[in-house]
């Protein structure tokens, strides 16, 4: 068992949510330093990959969600109590991830979840969560269309993310598109939106591939992209693996621009790549560390304290980050650690002041209106933001998801709803 009592500290440093803490050695690579373990006291689950396929992305919100936790403590705690935190590390096995949900849920008796990275493992434990009446948070950008009564999604949906970059690229560059995804219900289902993104902007899809997780050669997806000279590429890959495709795309000499809902803001490829692995790379981001304001330059400054040595601070990483906070604002409305009372709670609507800007919480949907913005690497690799835009959750609105009026448990998907894909 893995669990962390963490020590309330004193020195506060005001700023993002509840106010960022300047706590010096309070945390380490290895968890919570001093803790004591045991403690009957409120605890969150935090089940998010530190080995494995989806380390790169899992880490930083496994550390920034013990940075909130921290933060909190040294506030005084939720209700005037401080908070345990329950986190094994999954290591990107989602069989694994099913025997830790169970675990948090039914002997550590965990009074909020946030767990996993891919969309498949979202799926592999949510039977679990709703089986148990979990309330859930999940904090990665996705596919999106989950409707579901105690899931929380914090991430910007695909809707949010490629209906920002793909109808910009369109304008930038023509309309000649080429999609590579990676191959679960992730890479298929934001494949969907790019075919609905294109009808609806007078685009085309003219290639698809759908590639598994774990490839990492990727010269017969090069060589068929060459042949079909698209205006430029969709890329929708995921995880350590389908990096290689961008160091070949350089290396083929392969300059068509890109678009994405992954790169960079997850997996900080434009930092782990030589330039110019990522020229001309444009994505639709919600948060990035070079995001340019006191508010984010605040919190950087306290993660980069507690986690020196981190490679990157993500965009589920301000995610995991913000919705600590906000659970915890909930539970303080509420007066109770109650799952139901804080769902009612969160329903009855929420803003945060997250590092990306305020945001809210959409009762309907249990979903986030999202600062979204293009982020575009140059032949350096070096970031610079477009085109902010508040984004609201629509898709879920438009199918009818109305989770205070009809608590359910559903996954939407865009080929039920649009002729068009």
């Amino acid at each position: 068992m893995t669990r962390r009592s963490i020590s309330r500290r004193s020195a506060l440093a005001g700023g993002v949510a509840s106010g960022l803490a300047a706590i010096g050695g309070c945390l380490s690579e290895g968890g919570i330093l001093n803790g004591s373990g045991g403690s009957d006291g409120p605890m969150i689950g935090v089940l998010e990959d530190r080995s494995g396929e989806f380390a790169l992305n899992g880490t930083a919100k496994w550390q920034a969600s013990l940075l909130a936790v921290e933060e909190l403590n040294a506030d005084g705690g939720v209700l005037g109590e401080e908070l345990d935190v329950y986190d094994p590390d999954p290591q990107s096995d989602n069989q694994r991830y099913q025997e830790l949900t169970r675990e948090a849920l039914n002997r550590e008796g965990v009074d909020a979840l946030w767990a996993g990275y891919s969309s498949a493992t979202r799926e592999a434990i949510r039977p679990i969560i709703n089986e148990e009446e979990q309330l859930y948070f999940y904090t990665t950008q996705y596919e999106g269309g989950v409707c579901d009564r105690t899931t929380f999604a914090m991430g910007a949906t695909a809707r949010q993310q490629l209906g920002a970059v793909i109808p910009y690229m369109i304008e930038e560059y023509g309309p000649r598109i080429y999609t590579i995804a990676a191959d679960y219900n992730f890479g298929q289902i934001s494949g969907d939106w790019v075919r609905l993104l294109a009808d609806e902007h007078d685009a085309e899809v003219v290639g698809e591939e759908f590639i598994p997780l774990g490839e990492t050669d990727f010269g017969s997806t090069i060589n068929a992209i060459q042949g079909e000279d698209p205006d430029f590429i969709a890329s929708m890959l995921v995880g350590d693996s389908h990096a290689n495709f961008y160091e070949q795309r350089a290396d083929n000499d392969l300059d068509v621009p890109m678009a994405s809902s992954t790169t960079m803001a997850q997996g900080y490829e434009h930092r782990r790549l030589d330039p110019p692995a990522l020229e001309d790379m444009y994505v639709g981001v919600n948060y990035m560390e070079e995001l340019e304001t006191d508010r984010n330059a605040a919190f950087v400054d306290a993660f980069y304290e507690q986690f020196p040595d981190a490679d990157y601070l993500n965009q589920e990483a301000q995610n995991n980050y913000f919705s600590i906070h906000m659970w915890a604002e909930a539970v303080e409305a509420a007066g109770t650690f109650d799952q139901e009372a804080v769902i009612a709670e969160l329903e009855d609507g929420i803003e945060v002041e997250a590092p990306e800007g305020d945001v809210e919480l959409d009762p309907e949907t249990h979903h986030m209106t999202h600062h979204m913005r293009i982020g575009r690497a140059d032949g350096e690799h070096e970031v610079t933001f477009s085109d902010e835009q508040y984004i609201e959750p629509s898709f879920l609105h438009e199918v009818g998801c109305n989770l205070p009026d009809d608590p359910e448990q559903t996954q939407y998907e865009p080929d039920e709803f649009y002729d068009e894909i």
